[in-house]
Order: structure tokens, then sequence, then C-alpha cells
């Protein structure tokens, strides 16, 4: 059974959350909490395997409660707001979701906290360090005023321009104000490989290699010779 709290100054928030969780048979909410302070105070004293966590609270907000914690459990943010969505992610949250939640969002979500218990459970079962999960399906970037969500399957290649990255989709582009190698650390590392001091493309998207370029549909990125070997060696 998997232990979890609901963290909300909100009464109508905490209810919604708790008619989800009893919907699930493998999770059991153990604790309502209607402020950081006594999810501090609560998590001091008893076991918790996954909290569901507002951000914006008085006193001590959810993202300042999570940096508080030494050893917090998984945690997967509940708000009203998208702005804090980017940091959240570099808390290395389980996810991040919208009010007011679609019950099938819920579920996604606590299914993804559940894999990494049970990776976590496995791993320690067998002596071994849980591994660093490559099998993100999102990220979050900020561009102009807004936290934009950008699914790692939809992305074709990065083009970095000075402090900026513009992030090539299927269906559009984006700007983001972060440097190339920054971006790329937030990509799962086997499918996107870099190949000039300006481009990183997806490795699946590639169509062909002529020479010094590589053919993405119509579109030709250059080879850098620094990033040449790497390439050939991820192409096999």
């Amino acid at each position: 059974m998997i232990r979890c709290i609901a963290v909300d100054d909100e009464a109508l928030a905490l209810e919604v959350i708790q008619n989800y969780i009893e919907k699930l048979p493998d999770f059991q909410l153990i604790r309502n909490c209607q402020s950081a302070l006594s999810a501090l105070q609560l998590l001091t004293q008893t076991s918790v395997d996954l909290m569901f966590l507002d951000i914006n609270m008085p006193d001590l907000t959810g993202l300042q409660l999570v940096r508080t914690l030494k050893d917090p459990p998984l945690v997967i943010l509940t708000t009203a707001y998208s702005q804090h969505a980017l940091e959240g992610f570099e808390l290395d949250v389980v996810d991040y979701l919208i009010k007011p939640i679609p019950f099938d969002r819920f579920v996604k979500a606590v299914q993804k906290a559940q894999l990494r218990l049970l990776t976590a459970e496995s791993m320690s079962n067998k002596g071994l360090e849980a591994p660093v999960l490559d099998e993100s399906e999102f990220i979050f970037i900020k561009t102009e005023y807004k936290t934009v969500r950008i699914d790692i399957k939809e992305i074709v290649y990065l083009e970095g321009k000075k402090d900026y990255v513009q992030i090539h989709t299927n269906q559009t582009r984006f700007m983001t104000l972060l440097p190339l190698s920054r971006l790329m650390e937030k990509l799962p590392a086997r499918q996107f490989v870099r190949v000039h001091r300006s481009f990183v493309v997806a490795v699946n998207r590639i169509d062909s290699i002529e020479r010094n370029r590589i053919h993405i549909g119509q579109v030709l990125i250059p080879i850098g010779e620094l990033y040449r070997d790497e390439l050939m060696k991820r192409i096999g």
C-alpha cells in the first residue's frame, strides 16, 4: 500500500484529492494537511511515500517545504498556476497537475509515482541503487511570458542562438533563454546527440547523412568535426 498525504490550504482541493485516492486500490490517504507547516510536522513523525502538494500557501510554500526536507517523499504538485512548473521539475517532482485536475490526468500522475517506487524497491531488494530514469515524457521551458510543456517525442532538433535555444518540434518552434548545454541536461541522453556547436538532433529523426550534413526531412543540419565521431558511434 502506498501511503499518501495531501497538502493544500483549500478544503475543496483536499476533498478532490481524497475522493480520487479512494478510487485507487493501491493508495491510502493517511492525512490531509491544510498548511505546509502541519505537513512538515507530520513528515517528521510518520513514513510517507507520496505527497500531493499545493504550491501557493501562506507562511511556507509547497516548493519551500520540499527544499526544507532532507529526505522528502515523492511529490506530485497540484496548483492553479503553471508559472512554477520549471522550478518544480528542477526539484525532481513526479508530476505537475493544474487545477481543476481531471481524474484521468490524476491517474497518469500516480502511475508514474508507483513506477518510481516499484523501481526503487526492486533495486533495493537486489542491493543496487535505483537507476536514474531516462524515460521522461516531457519538459517545461520558459518562453516569452509563460512556461510551456513540450512532449519530448515531438522534438526534432535544437538550434543554439547565442544565449537562446530554438526548439523545433513537429508543429512549431519555441525560443527559450537557456544555453544549449543546459537544455540538453533536461533531455534523455540516449535520444539526442549533439552534432555541431549550435545543433542537437533527435537520433530517430535523422533521415540520412551526406558528407558534413544531416538530412531531416527538407532541413539540412551541419555536422561539426568535433562531433562527427560521437554521431557515428550513436548511429552504429
